[in-house]
């Protein structure tokens, strides 16, 4: 089984809550981290813009990836969310059992 890390930027700590909500209660994943106060410069329609965002860190399997990424769009308040998956290579064989047993 291939682990995964998806990181999403949200524009506050109630939509990530929301969206972290709804994939734990799908069993999309099996752990949210919230991480307030990051700061985001990007280039979006051709301007560059500042924003002051939340990063949710999830962790799930590769084959959840496609589902989330639907649940994301769906809830997500963004036009084009970020929403990336990063491999786990290595992981304590418990912890990568629990992610497993989570999203099943």
């Amino acid at each position: 089984m291939q682990y995964i890390i998806i990181l999403i930027t949200c524009s506050s700590a109630d939509e990530a809550e929301k969206i972290s909500a709804a994939l734990l209660d799908e069993k999309l994943i099996a752990c949210a981290n919230i991480v307030p106060g990051i700061q985001s410069l990007f280039r979006w329609q051709g301007e560059m813009s500042k924003e002051n965002e939340v990063l949710l860190i999830l962790k799930s399997t590769a084959e959840k990836f496609e589902p989330v990424e639907l649940a994301v769009q769906e809830l997500h308040s963004y036009d084009t969310p970020e929403i990336i998956a990063i491999p786990i290579v290595k992981g304590s064989e418990k912890y990568l059992k629990w992610i497993s047993d989570e999203t099943r």
